[in-house]
């Protein structure tokens, strides 16, 4: 009989209902590649995956047949051919609109309020560097009472809870902000949100979170808007949900 593991390696810790262990382990291994890993030694993927070294092996060996592994001339593991070619398919038929929208519609649906899709745009503007925040994307609340914004629309960047978001989470935006402001967008890196009513303009409340890419870096702000007298703190955990699901889709 196989060994029992001293504690649950990662792929047993989140096995797929229904699927195949060796595959989420083989998995597991793929997973263990993070941004900046140009290859990973053994003991390095047996100690990120939980897995005995001689499974790791094993698995490795049919990864290296698919050439989604290739070892390198010290020894040592990297990604293959195969994950290239896969990527090159994928970002030839990816479309982001297919991947947000459906997002956005969830969210509105569950909270009855206008979400949109905030990106950083990058400009100059009298000769000097600097940004606009764009409504990429929006779905409208089914109330008549709403604000009036549609996609490709640009707001204002320095107010509204999507443009804080777009400052605080964005490294080199949040560096170069004076200290007096920093308070507010450290509290919004710490709680992971932020949510604010009356900031843009009276009448308006909103609610952002950052969507983040594989790397933690910034990809958008989603926010979610309404008239001031119908903010409600219940939507801050459906749009932390809707964020993190797009984060894990654009990532």
């Amino acid at each position: 009989m196989p060994r029992k593991a001293a504690k649950e390696s990662v792929a047993d810790n989140a096995a797929a209902p229904g699927g195949a262990a060796a595959v989420d382990r083989a998995l597991s291994l793929l997973a263990a590649y993070a941004a900046g890993d140009a290859s990973l030694g053994l003991a390095e993927l047996a100690e990120r995956t939980r897995l005995y070294k001689s499974t790791v092996l094993r698995l490795l060996a049919s990864l290296m047949h698919a050439r989604l592994i290739q070892q390198t001339s010290d020894g040592r593991y990297a990604l293959g051919t195969e994950v290239a070619r896969l990527h090159s398919i994928y970002a030839a038929s990816f479309s982001l609109d297919q991947v947000v929208m459906p997002v956005l519609r969830d969210l509105v649906a569950q909270t009855g309020e206008s979400a949109a899709y905030h990106v950083r745009q990058d400009v100059r503007l009298d000769g000097k560097a600097d940004w606009q925040r764009l409504c990429l994307y929006r779905v409208d609340s089914p109330n008549i009472l709403r604000d009036h914004v549609k996609a490709g629309d640009i707001l204002p960047n320095d107010r509204g809870a999507g443009a804080r978001v777009l400052i605080a989470f964005h490294e080199a935006g949040y560096a170069e902000m004076p200290q007096k402001d920093k308070k507010l967008l450290a509290n919004i890196r710490a709680q992971g949100y932020c949510a604010l009513v009356g900031d843009r303009s009276s009448e308006l409340a909103g609610i952002s979170a950052p969507v983040l890419k594989a790397d933690g870096s910034l990809a958008a702000a989603l926010t979610l808007t309404m008239p001031a007298h119908r903010y409600d703190e219940r939507f801050v955990k459906p749009v932390l949900e809707a964020a993190r699901r797009l984060g894990a889709l654009v990532g």
